[in-house]
């Protein structure tokens, strides 16, 4: 039978970085020794006191539905958070609650966009964000930067994206896939755009406390009243907490598109899990002290593999200063990404992400959110790689 299938889901491009761990994961279970590059996600074990929210919680009987867009008591922990950490005041009914970063990100871009409009995605980028707003049959207008502004876009470049169709700007900073991290005045310089033309920015904060070197994470959202209306934060708690698998999203918001996230939510997916719910607010109420070992471990195999893969011939990195990946440029071997990744996974068992999958077909992403075991076997069948192929 032939099946009609909606051209808002055959237009879609499966997400790459989940295919290749899948794969990576696939081969170890087969007994393949394979180093695992893919992962956005840390290594670390949740919290203990948040996993026992979750036991307590089941063991209490809390499983059943919760209010669409979150239960309160998170809500209210959420917003102060953004108070306590980022001088932002958020009502709880400005706060939503979704099933992961990427719900949010996907609720954000739906209760914005209509048809046609156009969505400015600086590249490289998070690969799901074009394929949202196509989701929301609106243009993805892809602004192209390089490792020589360190993978960031600038004022010009943001003014010449611009159409009288521009509804949004996503901002990532510390982004995926490279780790790079706007400082406070060129947010501000981007901001002041978005303000000046009535522009929507959509700030995805998620790796927002893993920073480096004494670098400081800033809001858009804080520059001023302006900004802050029009700014809708995305944030979660899978990368500083190790959550990932427990879907946990959060999305700050001026009150009218709170609740018009709240509305495609309640008709989409109703609330996030009930005792992941209670897990998190112990992760955003509870001690924090875990961070500050988990930041030592992660800047350590930054540091090693950053210096490792500069000395390989025809790769070159930028030092990132957020996040838990390297994207070096491998340009100088003569290979494009995939290529370059399908051969590394069959000759050397490295599984790594290429970088066209993220709109840079000359890097590759590299996740140190593994053992410096791995990471330093993992580099050394890299540089082989390289070597043979160059050799």
């Amino acid at each position: 039978m032939n099946y009609h299938i909606a051209r808002r889901a055959a237009s879609l491009t499966p997400s790459i970085t989940l295919a290749i761990d899948a794969k990576a994961k696939q081969m170890k279970a087969d007994g393949i020794d394979v180093i695992g590059f893919g992962a956005g996600e840390p290594d670390f074990p949740t919290p203990k006191h948040i996993v026992q929210a979750a036991i307590d919680a089941l063991n209490a009987g809390f499983t059943k539905y919760t209010p669409s867009s979150g239960m309160p008591e998170l809500r209210q922990a959420a917003a102060d958070k953004f108070k306590r950490d980022n001088g932002l005041a958020y009502k709880p009914s400005q706060i939503i609650i979704s099933c992961g970063g990427k719900h949010s990100c996907c609720n954000v871009i739906l209760a914005t966009c209509d048809p046609g409009d156009e969505v400015i995605i600086p590249a490289p980028y998070w690969l799901s964000y074009p394929e949202m707003a196509r989701l929301a049959e609106a243009n993805p207008v892809i602004v192209q930067t390089t490792d020589q502004s360190e993978f960031k876009i600038t004022p010009a470049q943001l003014r010449a994206a611009l159409s009288p169709r521009t509804r949004l700007l996503i901002l990532n900073s510390p982004g995926n896939p490279t780790g790079s991290l706007y400082t406070s005045g060129e947010l501000k310089a981007l901001g002041d755009i978005c303000v000046e033309h009535g522009i929507l920015i959509m700030s995805d904060e998620i790796y927002e406390k893993l920073i480096y070197d004494g670098a400081q994470h800033t809001s858009v959202a804080s520059f001023s009243p302006r900004h802050y209306e029009q700014t809708i934060i995305v944030h979660g708690l899978a990368k500083a907490y190790s959550m990932t698998g427990w879907r946990i999203g959060m999305t700050a918001a001026p009150e009218p598109i709170a609740r018009a996230i709240d509305a495609i939510q309640s008709h989409s997916t109703s609330n996030p899990t009930s005792f992941a719910q209670k897990g998190a607010v112990a992760a955003l109420n509870g001690p924090q002290d875990h961070l500050a070992g988990w930041l030592a471990e992660f800047d350590r195999r930054r540091a090693y593999a950053w210096k490792r893969l500069n000395s390989i011939p025809g790769v070159s990195c930028v030092n990132p200063k957020g996040a838990f990946y390297l994207f070096p440029n491998i340009s100088g071997t003569g290979v494009k990404s995939m290529e370059f990744c399908a051969q590394l996974l069959e000759r050397q068992k490295v599984a790594a992400v290429p970088g066209v999958a993220f709109g840079a077909d000359d890097c590759i992403r590299v996740s140190y959110a593994t053992s410096m075991a791995n990471i330093e076997k993992g580099l050394d069948r890299i540089e082989q790689f390289v070597r043979t192929r160059n050799g």
